[in-house]
């Protein structure tokens, strides 16, 4: 049986890049939440040091997370994204204590 798992990233602009990289970033959410292996994929911006982003992703499975980082335009983001970032993405993963919802009434917001 798998496990479900999620990770939270954070993204640091150059400041000549944000608003490039932001657009970039919002493109890839709705191809991204249709592939089978997505749970939940939320992108944000945040309030208190705007320019930063920070991505929220839930995944089925690794090999659900493998597929999705194996498709042409993730491949072409992870070997352009320094182009975009004044620091590399901090990427950290979170073990699911508390069982997904697929029918949760955060599904309608």
């Amino acid at each position: 049986m798998t496990q479900p798992f999620a990770l939270v990233g954070t993204a640091r602009p150059k400041p000549e890049r944000a608003e490039e990289l932001k657009q970039l970033l919002l493109s890839f959410v709705e191809p991204t939440r249709r592939e089978s292996g997505c749970l939940e994929y939320h992108f944000h911006e945040d309030r208190n040091d705007p320019g930063v982003f920070v991505f929220y992703e839930a995944w089925r499975s690794q090999a659900d997370l493998d597929a999705h980082l194996a498709l042409p335009h993730m491949r072409a983001f992870w070997e352009q994204r320094m182009d975009y970032l004044e620091t590399d993405l901090d990427v950290r993963f979170l073990t699911m204590h508390s069982p997904y919802r697929p029918d949760g009434p955060e599904r309608g917001l």
